[in-house]
């Protein structure tokens, strides 16, 4: 399913220079993030003058900030692919138990308050029986559950080493594109923008596992004293982040949207009750309401106060029931999920080819026909053959080559460009 919202009017400038193209993912968990993953890969295949990993700003949230920084690392694409789907990747290693390792030392930490609380309690109905209640109960004991069930510095330190080798960066600042990981402080509920000044100090794997703390699955991430939290508990994309740093074209994805079971796509009759599949099917169609909801009136009101921007936002189609009622932590079935979002996302841009090429045109972007239209392509069609396996050091000198080219063909477009407008 696709949003588009086409610029009401657009600058004279952009006809002289490159447009300047942000990227925005929503979160959804691991589930979500495949979903994305292959939705990403259908654009990076299908627009022809979209460097993905070239773009002028990130900002992720959740699951969708590990894509956003991989992204901004130049971790590509077909190489996420390899990492997540194939599992054939030369250089970064995934395993799935490092995502859902209970967070035993939090258990052991909490449990050891058990003896202090108890006696507190005790002395308290001795000397004022009369005033014991259930509730002061409750109250009292309610520090021993723990915030998370399970322990995310697995998570950091994965990202940590991927980050911090073949050239990459797990500092902001030596990034060559902007990238901004939203979170929550807990304490106040603000949403705090790492990447950004002032918070572009913070290691990019800390700010990650911070914006993905999920509150109930992984505990607060403690960051200069202060914790943090899932940034989707504000907004679901944070589009605004990149809007008011002047971008031409806004390319969103969020995977996490209402199931509606009425749809063409509900095969199953089970789907028309979700009542009948209990708390977790729920609270999973409040929890989706809510955040597409709330990206809907914000994108109506980002296109009244940047009317100059074109945005295009990918989502989930809503009668996908098997999306639905796949595990957000089912990592067995991240490769059906990464094709599902694969051919869906391009089924939509065939659909609505001849509504999308003037919006893209005007961005330097033309659509791939050959990609659109070919029936029989999957998620791993385009892939690459497996590189060499290279040293630290051929990496980051392959690294540095593809910034030349990238510097040049910069270059090369911005003269087309002007003599265009000539």
């Amino acid at each position: 399913m696709l949003s588009l919202h086409t610029a009401q009017r657009r600058a004279p400038s952009r006809k002289r220079q490159p447009a300047r193209i942000g990227l925005a993912i929503a979160g959804g968990g691991p589930i979500g993030g495949m979903y994305e993953l292959g939705a990403l890969r259908a654009l990076d295949e299908a627009f022809e003058g979209l460097d993905i990993n070239d773009l002028d700003g990130y900002v992720g949230v959740s699951s969708g900030a590990f894509l956003a920084a991989g992204l901004a690392n130049r971790i590509t694409t077909d190489e996420m692919c390899r990492v997540f789907i194939t599992g054939d990747s030369r250089d970064i290693q995934f395993r799935p138990e490092t995502f859902l390792r209970p967070a035993l030392y939090e258990y052991l930490q909490r449990a050891a308050s058990l003896p202090r609380l108890t006696i507190d309690w005790w002395r308290g109905l001795l000397l004022d029986p009369r005033n014991a209640r259930w509730s002061d109960i409750i109250e009292r004991f309610g520090g021993l559950v723990p915030t998370g069930l399970f322990d995310n510095t697995e998570v950091e330190r994965f990202m940590r080493g991927v980050f911090n080798r073949r050239g990459r960066s797990n500092d902001f600042r030596e990034l060559p594109n902007k990238l901004f990981v939203v979170a929550v402080e807990l304490d106040n509920g603000e949403p705090v923008v790492f990447g950004s000044e002032g918070w572009d100090d913070v290691p990019i794997s800390q700010a990650v596992q911070a914006s993905a703390a999920l509150p109930g699955l992984y505990p607060p991430v403690e960051l200069r004293g202060r914790h943090y939290v899932d940034g989707a508990l504000r907004r679901t994309l944070h589009a605004s982040v990149l809007l008011e740093r002047g971008i031409d074209l806004l390319i969103g994805i969020n995977p996490l949207v209402p199931f509606n079971s009425s749809g063409n796509g509900a095969k199953n009759a089970m789907h028309h009750r979700l009542a009948e599949g209990g708390l977790p099917a729920v609270l999973s169609q409040t929890f989706r309401s809510l955040l597409q909801s709330r990206m809907q009136v914000g994108l109506a009101k980002y296109t009244q106060q940047y009317p100059d921007v074109d945005q295009l936002v990918f989502e989930a189609n809503s009668d996908d029931g098997e999306l639905f009622h796949t595990n957000l932590f089912s990592f067995a079935s991240r490769r059906r999920v990464c094709q599902q979002a694969y051919r869906h996302t391009l089924e939509e841009l065939r659909r609505r080819a001849d509504e999308l090429r003037p919006a893209l045109a005007a961005n330097g972007i033309r659509l791939r026909d050959e990609i659109l239209n070919d029936p029989h392509r999957t998620i791993l069609s385009g892939l690459a053959p497996l590189p060499p396996r290279g040293t630290e050091t051929t990496a980051r000198l392959r690294r540095a080559l593809e910034d030349t080219e990238r510097v040049i063909a910069k270059r090369t477009h911005r003269r087309r460009s002007r003599r265009l407008s000539a």
